[in-house]
C-alpha cells in the first residue's frame, strides 16, 4: 500500500471535484488503497480550511471526513524541519516535516509551494503523478 502526505489543497479539491483526480485520490484514500501520513498539525490545518465558510462545507460532512482519514492515517514522527524559511511559505513546512519523517512523497497542486531546493530532498508529486502510481 503507497502512503504519502497530501496538502490541504488536494484534500480540498477532492471534496470539491470528487470526479476529477484530486476526488479519486480523496476516494482512494478512504478505500484504503493508499495511507494518508499525516500530523496532528496537518489535521488542524485541514479541518481549519475545511471549515472556512468560503467553502460553505457541511459540518457535519466534515467532521465525519476528517474522521474517516484519521481513521486511515499514519501519523508521522516530529522531525522539525530546520530549513523551512526557504520555502515560499514556511507555514507549509509541516508538509514536508511529515513526508521526510516517514520517507514519503508530499502530493500537492501547487508544486511551486514546494521548490526542489527547498523540500529536504522529499519528492513532492503533482496528484495525478501519484494517482499513475497507485492505479
Amino acid at each position: 500500500m503507497t502512503a504519502a502526505v497530501f496538502d490541504t489543497n488536494v484534500i480540498v479539491s477532492g471534496v470539491l471535484s470528487p470526479f476529477g483526480t484530486p476526488g479519486r485520490l480523496l476516494d482512494a484514500i478512504l478505500d484504503g488503497f493508499c495511507l494518508p501520513v499525516v500530523s496532528d498539525t496537518i489535521m488542524e490545518e485541514y479541518e481549519d480550511v475545511l471549515n472556512r465558510p468560503t467553502f460553505r462545507f457541511s459540518p457535519s460532512k466534515t467532521r465525519l471526513l476528517l474522521a474517516a482519514i484519521r481513521s486511515r492515517a499514519v501519523y508521522a514522527p516530529f522531525a522539525p524541519f530546520p530549513t523551512a524559511h526557504v520555502l515560499p511559505d514556511p507555514d507549509d513546512a509541516i508538509f514536508v516535516e511529515a513526508a521526510l519523517g516517514l520517507h514519503v512523497p508530499l502530493v500537492t497542486a501547487s508544486r511551486k509551494h514546494f521548490p526542489p531546493h527547498a523540500v529536504g530532498g522529499a519528492p513532492v508529486l503533482s496528484p495525478s503523478t501519484f494517482l499513475a502510481r497507485i492505479a
